[in-house]
């Protein structure tokens, strides 16, 4: 898109239309009454801050648990690793269930 000819273009239709010197009735107050009153509240954009403000701590204690998860020691006291040792408690109620039958 050209933006040259579309420049002239409203520059010559705003010479064409001179601005008129007559003012709306009470317009003044009218102006005035939209200055004191306060904007609404934007609901959507108070939680957008409060979340974007509570990003970075959530980011840095995930960091720091993943830290300490990963420098702690990883073995039980059995030797089992915890992976295993979850495995082991997830599948107890198969393992009974089997014996069952």
């Amino acid at each position: 898109m050209n933006l040259e000819p579309l420049r002239h273009k409203l520059i010559s239709t705003a010479r064409a239309n001179p601005p008129d010197d007559h003012v709306p009735y009470a317009f003044e107050k009218r102006v005035m009454a939209h200055l004191g009153t306060k904007p609404a509240m934007d609901l959507g954009a108070i939680w957008a801050r409060a979340l974007w403000r509570a990003a970075a701590p959530c980011v840095a204690i995930t960091l720091l648990l993943g830290a300490w998860s990963l420098f702690t020691a990883s073995e039980t006291t059995a030797g089992e690793s915890l992976s295993h040792a979850f495995e082991q408690a997830m599948l107890a109620v198969v393992d009974q269930s089997e014996e069952a039958w």
